[in-house]
């Protein structure tokens, strides 16, 4: 009985739930106060009538997505009353004066630090002038330039990028940076904690960055002063708090390891266990990651760096952490260009890349997405692709983590395969792989999904590769992928049940605000 009391009360203490009582309490209160005036004052009925009104008229002119339009319009004409001041107290993408100054300083910062790559530039005009204009993009709107003298090593799965990175982490000796969605205490993340924790005694600058409501079930509490305490330094992005709130909505989705400035991994997995199939939550999991080495690297330091900056309000010379001896290569055929993205510069960039992408396309595009949730510019360009003759094939997965996201990533199906773009459903489990390569020639693999979230809300990074080995490599692990799929048929869109399609439906609706 007092093991079950103590649990009870452990429970109701956890944060998640504090945090949740306090969040509910005051939508309780929002709402009754909004009954009470409705039910007493004529005035203010009207009033929020042309509040919600207003709104509308404010959303329609804005410069977000139009679907992310249409999710919000239909429930506040359904609930004028409700509408317009939820939108104000949820909508849109509110920062403060204070953090729009600081933003715009660390963008200067990262645009003094990265340095543009004409020559790289030209280079790859000679190859293709459709590929230097993609790479001139991410350059002159992202600041990414692109690079030569460096290698990249395609990881398949997240055992394998799980063993790298161990390997790559013991080498480490001047700094370490870190920057993940998801930690959760397990095998992977403790084998790690500990190599950390070993450099950081012998004076290595070891750097940790998590966000806090991709952990706030996985970590307990006061996990960083934990982390601080054993000479790891540690930000926390957007703390989760008691309060109402549409911050809550932009978080820091990137996965990323900077060591010692010359060597660097990105792609879909984190750090916990699912992802390297130590538990199985849903099935086998098939992520995957690349590892870099060579000048690309700087890229991906100065996008940690920016980051850390923003977080901790800190100006650091970025160029301290640049590693500036020759790089020795043994393969340096191709051009690699990481690059950040981030929801606050109104420009889409990991969206736009994989249009571009798209469009470019002559034979083939190949994309693994855990989450097919498009619009109508995304559809078009899948769709064109197809009608044109470009073999296009996505594969998504059969298990779903979350039931309401599978059923709007099934409900865009029917459009795409009348189009000619092959659906693929990985049966032995969960993939989380997000990969777009192309004819050959291109490829992305960074932490980018195929849905609102990533394209619009979160803080995201890929790279781009160009004529480089690892290209090939996403692509054999695409077609060797598809032997453990099954292809989603007219027929079997069809024999889906009516009200599990009107679901689909519905929820798409909604879906640019899941």
């Amino acid at each position: 009985m007092l093991n079950k009391i103590k649990a009870i009360i452990k429970f109701f203490y956890h944060r998640v739930v504090l945090i949740s009582l306090a969040i509910a309490i005051q939508l309780a209160v929002l709402i009754a106060v909004i009954l009470r005036f409705n039910d007493y004052f004529v005035i203010f009925y009207w009033g929020s009538i042309i509040v919600s009104v207003l709104t509308v008229l404010w959303i329609l002119n804005d410069k977000s997505n139009p679907s992310y339009k249409i999710a919000w319009i239909i429930p506040i004409l359904l609930f004028p009353i409700f509408g317009g001041l939820f939108y104000i107290f949820f909508g849109g993408k509110k920062m403060s004066k204070r953090e729009k100054k600081k933003l715009m300083a660390i963008g200067l910062k990262i645009q003094n630090a990265l340095v543009p790559q004409p020559l790289v530039l030209e280079e790859i005009m000679l190859h293709d002038k459709g590929a230097v204009a993609q790479s001139r993009y991410i350059q002159n709107i992202a600041f990414f330039p692109p690079y030569k003298n460096t290698t990249g090593e395609y990881l398949p799965i997240g055992e394998l990028k799980f063993e790298r990175l161990k390997e790559e982490l013991k080498k480490a000796e001047h700094f370490i940076f870190m920057e993940y969605f998801i930690i959760h205490e397990g095998v992977m993340w403790n084998s790690i904690l500990n190599i950390l924790a070993e450099k950081a005694k012998k004076g290595v600058d070891v750097r940790i960055i998590y966000d806090d409501l991709g952990c706030l079930l996985l970590l307990p509490r006061n996990y960083r002063q934990k982390l601080e305490q054993i000479g790891i330094k540690c930000c926390v992005f957007n703390p989760v708090r008691p309060v109402l709130s549409a911050k809550i909505n932009n978080r820091d989705h990137r996965k990323i390891t900077i060591i010692d400035g010359h060597t660097a991994f990105t792609g879909g997995i984190n750090l916990a266990d699912e992802y390297i199939n130590e538990i199985q939550k849903y099935g086998y999991w098939k992520d995957n990651a690349i590892m870099i080495k060579g000048e690309a690297v700087w890229n991906m330091t100065v996008m940690f760096l920016s980051m850390w900056g923003y977080l901790k309000g800190v100006d650091e010379d970025f160029n301290k952490f640049k590693y500036n001896n020759p790089f020795k290569t043994e393969d340096q055929k191709g051009y690699f260009q990481p690059f950040a993205d981030s929801p606050f510069d109104d420009e889409t960039v990991g969206e736009i890349v994989y249009l571009n992408l798209l469009n470019k396309s002559n034979k083939y595009v190949y994309i693994t997405t855990p989450y097919l949730i498009i619009d109508y510019g995304m559809t078009k360009a899948l769709t064109a692709a197809a009608k044109s003759g470009v073999d296009v094939r996505i594969i998504t997965p059969h298990l779903a983590d979350k039931w309401y996201v599978h059923a709007v990533t099934r409900s865009n199906y029917k459009v795409l395969v009348e189009s000619g773009v092959r659906i693929y459903e990985y049966t032995p489990g969960f993939i989380h792989s997000k990969t777009l390569v192309s004819d050959d020639e291109y490829a992305v693999v960074g932490s980018i999904n195929m849905d609102y979230r990533s394209f619009y809300l979160h803080f995201e990074c890929g790279v781009w590769m160009y004529e480089s080995r690892c290209v090939l490599a996403i692509k054999e692990d695409f077609l060797s992928t598809l032997k453990v799929c099954k292809e989603i048929t007219l027929q079997d869109i069809k024999s889906v049940k009516w009200y599990k399609r009107l679901i689909g439906t519905v929820l798409r609706i909604f879906a640019p605000l899941m």
